[in-house]
């Protein structure tokens, strides 16, 4: 009895082992169905150097979210040359805010002022509320964050004229719940499976946040539009 049940353990933990591997490798290439999501797009990392924006468009990117480097750090020197090097391949360009917890928010909504051009042109601006205040020195409460997450939400928007859109990590969304506080489109992140950790629909996924292209070194997020 003992040797079958070792039998059936070594089974599981060798195909847990074998699906995980082809999960590894299929999530390399892998994209949600275009017949489903018909606008799909990526995300270029602050401090990025090198991408193929012109490859990232002909492999189907409808548009490019480029990151802003965090307002506690140098500004990143190459940012409005991949502004620049996306919009010149055609593709539609947004920006990314991350928001730093630690922070107060108008040094961050400076940043975004500083770094982006006021161009209706341009897609919804997005704010990354992702990092949660638990290494914070001084900590911070709650209230605080939830308040400066509100005044750069402000403060964006004056400067873009248009409203934001809230990329939401699922820990932060737990912790806070900012999506019944705040009426803005939503922007979940999970790979693979539709996340649904929002109270309400969201309007983009990162549906795979290691997406191996030829348009760049290292993977690239994967996103997509709900309409």
């Amino acid at each position: 009895m003992i040797g079958w049940l070792w039998l059936i353990f070594a089974f599981v933990v060798l195909a847990t082992i074998v699906y995980s591997g082809w999960l590894w490798f299929d999530m390399q290439s892998w994209k949600p169905d275009r017949a489903e999501y018909p606008e799909q797009g990526a995300v270029i990392a602050s401090g990025t150097s090198g991408t193929r924006f012109e490859t990232l468009k002909a492999q189907g990117a409808d548009f490019v979210y480029l990151e802003l480097a965090p307002s506690g750090r140098l500004p990143d020197p190459g940012f409005r040359a991949r502004f620049a090097a996306a919009r010149e391949a055609g593709l539609k360009v947004g920006v990314i805010q991350p928001f730093d917890p630690c922070a107060r928010a108008d040094p961050q909504s400076s940043r975004f002022s500083q770094m982006v051009p006021r161009d209706a042109g341009l897609m919804p601006p997005a704010i990354a509320l992702v990092q949660l205040p638990t290494s914070c020195n001084p900590p911070v409460s709650e209230a605080a964050v939830t308040s400066e997450v509100l005044t750069l939400i402000n403060q964006i928007e004056m400067h873009a004229g248009k409203p934001v859109v809230l990329k939401l990590g699922e820990a932060f969304e737990t912790k806070f719940r900012i999506a019944m506080m705040v009426e803005r489109e939503l922007w979940l992140i999970r790979d693979r499976g539709e996340p649904r950790y929002a109270p309400r629909p969201w309007l983009l996924w990162s549906a795979n946040s290691r997406l191996d292209s030829e348009a760049a070194a290292e993977p690239i997020e994967w996103v997509v539009v709900q309409r």
